[in-house]
């Protein structure tokens, strides 16, 4: 089979991430399998085994840059193929102006709650924005990584067309092989993690709020970039011997793997991966009930899910956790295996 990715670049995050993993997998089994970049922009590794092209070296995002790009793409994806993704808004937008055929949408985030975030200071913004989102989905044929993420197209986007749940893939033993490998830098005493980039989506105030309120000598590690807005509120709540900025790691899960507990306290997610990334490392995890995913990766424990923004709820489940952890292996992932993932791609590629 064919199989074709179009997004906007590799210049990082979660969606991107997580096509190059589909890519490769899909490669590894003998599928001819293209990455369309609408520009030039690579920070993740090229995927083995899979053609990358580029359209531009830099992508134009307005009207007329969107229609260009889409002229491009419809002549550049002249060869026949058995299945066309695009993923995130912009690339979902080129792609559905080039009015391709077996083209499918995946969404990675609720957008109602990006939405929602918006209006609270730029409601004239969010009214487009949701327009806009109703317009290019509505009618398309979409792939929601989570049940969550197809509830909101459905109900609050308003598409009424075919929607396929599909999750993110993962090698967990490859994942668990890459948590074993010695690092450096690992703290010496016993600590807690929390992986995110300082993003106001990612809540680092609540959880520093609800970190004052445990009793612990245990460390709180943050798995993010130094950042003097962050810094400060740290300083601010006299938590500076009790939290360290790690900074970003290339490798993360031998830190994962290492810790005591793992905590996601977002507003809202599409697929949270650092959670099941904790529990096929062993790391017993806590998280925010935010739309979408951890009530669905966590539904064995639901002890462990917290309404999101409730400051004394998340330090109680964090102090109960720390004192009696979940058995991360009581946990089911078979659904976000990378086998079970590249099956359900194969499966709408031959729908014909």
């Amino acid at each position: 089979m064919r199989f074709v990715f179009v997004v906007t670049n590799l210049a990082g995050g979660g969606a991107e991430k997580a096509i190059v993993k589909l890519a490769e997998g899909l490669a590894d089994k003998r599928h001819d399998v293209e990455l369309t970049l609408l520009e030039d922009r690579v920070a993740h590794a090229r995927p083995q085994g899979v053609k990358v092209s580029a359209l531009t070296t830099s992508a134009s995002k307005g009207w007329l840059g969107k229609r260009l790009l889409a002229h491009r793409l419809a002549r550049h994806l002249s060869a026949p193929y058995d299945l066309l993704v695009s993923t995130l808004p912009f690339a979902d937008e080129v792609t559905t102006l080039a009015n391709l055929p077996r083209h499918w949408c995946r969404i990675a985030n609720t957008l109602s709650s990006e939405i929602a975030k918006l209006a609270a200071d730029q409601p004239a913004r969010a009214r487009r924005r949701l327009k806009r989102y109703r317009h290019l989905y509505r009618k398309r044929p979409l792939i929601a990584v989570s049940n969550g993420v197809a509830h909101d197209l459905r109900h609050e986007i308003g598409a009424d067309g075919p929607i396929e749940i599909i999750p993110n893939p993962f090698d967990l033993d490859a994942l668990r092989q890459t948590a074993g490998i010695a690092t450096p830098g690992l703290p010496a005493r016993p600590y807690v993690i929390h992986v995110g980039r300082f993003a106001r989506q990612k809540r680092h105030d609540l959880l520093l709020d609800a970190w004052t309120r445990v009793r612990t000598d245990l460390l709180l590690v943050l798995l993010t970039a130094p950042d003097a807005k962050l810094q400060a509120m740290i300083d601010s709540r006299g938590l500076s011997d009790r939290v360290l900025v790690a900074g970003f790691q290339l490798n993360p899960y031998p830190w994962i793997a290492g810790a005591d507990l793992l905590v996601l306290c977002s507003d809202h997610e599409g697929l949270p991966n650092v959670l099941i990334e904790a529990l096929a490392c062993g790391t017993p995890t806590v998280s925010t009930d935010c739309p979408s995913g951890p009530r669905e990766i966590l539904a064995a424990f639901p002890e462990c899910l917290v309404p999101c923004g409730d400051v004394a709820a998340l330090a109680k489940v964090i102090s109960e956790n720390l004192a009696a952890p979940i058995d991360p292996s009581k946990v089911d992932l078979s659904t976000f295996e990378m086998s079970s993932v590249l099956a359900a791609y194969e499966r709408l590629a031959g729908q014909g």
